[in-house]
């Protein structure tokens, strides 16, 4: 098995040792993002929602890197500050997948107790790789 690592500047640099995303199998495999900004490295310290975006729109940015996108996603984790967020994030989650038609990615949702750098929503995807690519 081979693995090929994913670096883009148009999402977030890792915050630790690890990559952004990593390609395998036929697979993209992204690390959890959270609402950093691709420049400089600071959160986005908004609501819920506006920091649902940011990190749907770092994944976005990955995926794209990869050679996949959000419309190949199969699994999603998502990570709550606060199971009362949940309404909140899935309306945006919903805004972004419902456009890309069904089925929808598998998902799983979860409160956490902290979150990096105190952000309120991380989430990390598992893509196909698109034809065409790698």
């Amino acid at each position: 098995m081979t693995k090929q690592v994913i670096q883009t500047e148009h999402a977030p640099a890792a915050v630790g040792p690890y990559s952004q995303g990593m390609i395998a199998n036929g697979f993209i495999f992204t690390a959890g993002q959270i609402a950093l900004l691709p420049s400089g490295g600071n959160l986005f310290d908004q609501d819920v929602q506006t920091q649902a975006r940011q990190v749907l729109a770092n994944l976005e940015a990955v995926l794209s890197a990869g050679g996949s996108s959000l419309k190949s996603v199969v699994k999603t984790t998502i990570y709550l500050q606060s199971m009362n967020d949940f309404a909140a994030v899935n309306a945006v989650y919903s805004e972004v997948f419902s456009p890309l038609g069904t089925p929808f990615p598998a998902r799983s949702t979860v409160e956490v107790a902290k979150l990096p750098l105190g952000a309120q929503v991380e989430i990390e995807v598992i893509a196909l790789l698109e034809e065409g690519t790698n």
